[in-house]
């Protein structure tokens, strides 16, 4: 007869790779070290070869090929049979009903989720909305482990394995300041801008890729290296006079611009968009609750 770990074992190692660290790892689960260290010590066993190696307790814990591996996989089907677990809540409470753990990027999440929190509370008393701010990498880490539920991304973006629908276009606008764009010929052209003049996201924010590929800024020198943390800086240094930068128009329309002496001129090019899409795991059972709320994020794009 096949043995098999438990998924409880399995949670006590993704746990243990979290911390690094058994004490922790064993408070984390609320399950005695021995107890941690018995379930470990199990899957080794079942699996035939050690999954971390350890020379003394002063020594870091460090995982073996096999045992990222194991914790990769671990993670998924963790993440699996948490949407197998919903089929029964599904069943008692319907669709637009219960928590839904919703993870959103920096760029989007101001200028969205405050509007689809009142749109649910209205149309969907019965739904709590659970919020996550965070880059796109490490939003789909989350929704890939069971962390999250469904994500909203400025698309395209690689979501491998994952599901998506896009539900609307957020259009690409140049600001400059009003000085600045006195002096430039209209239309802009990329080329009639300074050197270093196009302020950007740093590269972890998607925003920075989209952008340029969307308003075809394909001439580096005009980019400056220096890069900012937030939508908020950026218009702040381009307020000052510094250069130029693109900002979507949703963050325009929930008043990013106000109070400040910026002229909104559109980019060189055509139709510069991102999309915006929601994306889930294919295994989850909540597919009909997720293309609701698509539709409720369509209305407010």
């Amino acid at each position: 007869m096949t043995k098999w770990p438990s998924l409880k074992q399995l949670h006590y190692l993704i746990t243990l790779h979290e911390t690094h660290h058994f004490s922790e790892a064993a408070e984390r689960c609320f399950v005695s070290q021995s107890t941690l260290s018995k379930g470990i010590q199990n899957i080794e066993e079942l699996i035939g070869c050690p999954l971390f190696e350890k020379k003394d307790k002063k020594s870091p814990l460090i995982f073996t090929l096999a045992g990222e591996k194991v914790v990769r996989q671990g993670r998924e089907l963790l993440a699996k049979s948490q949407d197998l677990l919903e089929i029964g809540s599904l069943c008692q409470s319907g669709n637009m009903q219960g928590q839904l753990r919703v993870g959103c990027i920096p760029t989007i999440a101001p200028f969205l989720l405050g509007d689809l929190v009142q749109e649910i509370n209205q149309g969907f008393q019965q739904l709590t909305l659970l919020l996550r701010e965070d880059t796109t990498t490490n939003l789909l880490k989350a929704l890939r482990n069971g962390e999250l539920d469904v994500l909203i991304l400025a698309m395209p973006v690689d979501i491998a394995e994952m599901e998506c629908q896009i539900v609307g276009q957020d259009p690409f606008r140049m600001i400059m300041s009003r000085q600045q764009a006195d002096v430039i010929r209209a239309p802009i052209r990329y080329d009639d801008l300074p050197d270093e003049s196009v302020f950007l996201l740093e590269n972890e924010h998607c925003l920075t890729e989209h952008a340029v590929s969307a308003c075809k800024l394909t001439k580096r020198e005009k980019i400056n290296p220096f890069s900012a943390t937030s939508l908020h800086t950026l218009v702040q240094m381009v307020a000052n006079g510094l250069g130029t930068t693109f900002i979507p128009q949703m963050a325009i329309e929930h008043g990013l611009l106000n109070n400040q002496n910026l002229v909104v001129i559109e980019p060189p090019g055509r139709s510069a968009y991102r999309e915006i899409g929601l994306v889930w795991r294919p295994s989850s059972n909540r597919i009909e609750t997720f293309k609701a709320l698509a539709t409720v994020v369509e209305g407010l794009l």
